[in-house]
């Protein structure tokens, strides 16, 4: 009978031993973490002419003599600086918004390009009526992101808000990057990710234009909100505009502070980097940051075991602009500023003129 009861002492105890090994083993599967950035490609052209859009400059007989071989430069630059994230990280990015990218060719050639060719990236475009042929984007690793629903939103002037300084006709003639929203589960959770490029702040115009694209992709986001009540929602983009200013902070509804978020707002944690000095590019001696990242509030102040934004810059930004010295110019007028593919006229080949911004999420607490 003791050597019996011994058996089943040991018996359980093992059992034990395994359904701890289990569990923990399970415990550590659940854990998620996942980088979501942007990137403006800076005028990611290919060689070849779209109908109906005004893309001469970027052909082989255009002013920028846009060869096959600066193209494929091109390329080469913008992978290589996806896959220096990855190796800074030890991931790729789960997902990753771009902008200036022409078609949807170009972004086959990039995620092809053997530097990135592993991180499986999946693509979500539409054509959009941009009179330069230029469109946002969004790349994803379908194995993280499961794609459910995609949106392209266009521009339009139906505010009751915003006074618009075009007059009807100049409106009807006027046309823009669509927005790009996609609907999808990351680590099984319901995710809704905005692209948006903002109107140009050429000629020192387009504040309304670009509070009234502020204004159409947080209305969806709320109409998100109210079908899918935990939707967590990320929304990413070259918004000309800082983190401060009006399209940002009334008609987005940016906070700086995760406290400070409620229902209708959005935490955005490129306001304090931007106050602390730091930018994503640089126009006139001044450092801006227009690659903005905004999360609602089911993502900023998440459930407990779900995903959530963390800080991952000297724990207390929770954004990161990213560069490293070869991304920089490093000698000249602009020395230190983002080493662009053009300057003054000339093939320089180097990489955009915007540095890329990202956030992380996890579920470790």
């Amino acid at each position: 009978m003791k050597k019996l009861l011994e058996h089943k002492s040991l018996f359980i105890w093992a059992l034990l031993a395994v359904l701890l090994t289990v569990n923990q083993g399970f415990a550590q599967q659940k854990k998620k973490t996942y980088v979501i950035g942007f990137y403006n490609l800076e005028n990611l052209f290919d060689t070849y002419h779209d109908e109906g859009k005004n893309d001469f400059e970027y052909l082989p007989d255009g002013l920028n003599e846009w060869t096959d071989a600066k193209y494929q430069k091109k390329i080469h630059n913008m992978a290589k600086v996806i896959r220096a994230m990855r190796d800074e990280n030890g991931v790729y990015h789960a997902v990753l918004g771009v902008s200036e990218i022409e078609n949807r060719h170009v972004l086959e050639d990039l995620v092809n390009d053997p530097q990135i060719a592993n991180a499986g990236y999946m693509i979500a475009h539409f054509d959009g009526p941009d009179m330069r042929g230029v469109d946002v984007a969004l790349l994803y690793q379908p194995r993280k992101f499961e794609v459910l629903d995609e949106e392209s939103l266009p521009f339009n002037f139906n505010s009751k808000r915003i006074e618009f300084a075009m007059d009807s006709a100049a409106q009807a003639n006027f046309h823009t990057r669509d927005i790009l929203m996609v609907r999808g589960l990351l680590g099984g959770e319901m995710f809704a990710f905005f692209v948006a490029h903002l109107p140009s702040r050429i000629g020192g115009k387009g504040g309304d234009l670009r509070s009234r694209g502020a204004e159409i992709i947080h209305t969806r986001a709320m109409e998100l909100m109210e079908e899918f009540p935990d939707i967590k929602i990320v929304v990413m983009g070259d918004m000309n505009d800082n983190p401060t200013d009006e399209s940002m902070i009334t008609y987005m509804q940016g906070k700086e502070k995760i406290e400070d978020v409620g229902q209708g707002d959005f935490f955005s944690p490129f306001i304090s980097m931007l106050n602390a000095g730091y930018g994503s590019l640089a126009y006139q001696g001044a450092w801006n940051i227009y690659d903005i990242i905004l999360v609602n509030q089911n993502l900023a102040k998440a459930k407990k075991g779900t995903l959530k934004i963390i800080p991952i810059v000297k724990k207390k930004f929770y954004g990161r602009i990213f560069h490293k010295p070869f991304m920089a110019t490093e000698e000249g007028q602009y020395k230190d500023v983002p080493f662009r593919t053009f300057s003054n006229g000339s093939f320089i080949g180097g990489y955009s003129d915007h540095y890329p911004t990202y956030i992380v999420v996890t579920n470790k607490e």
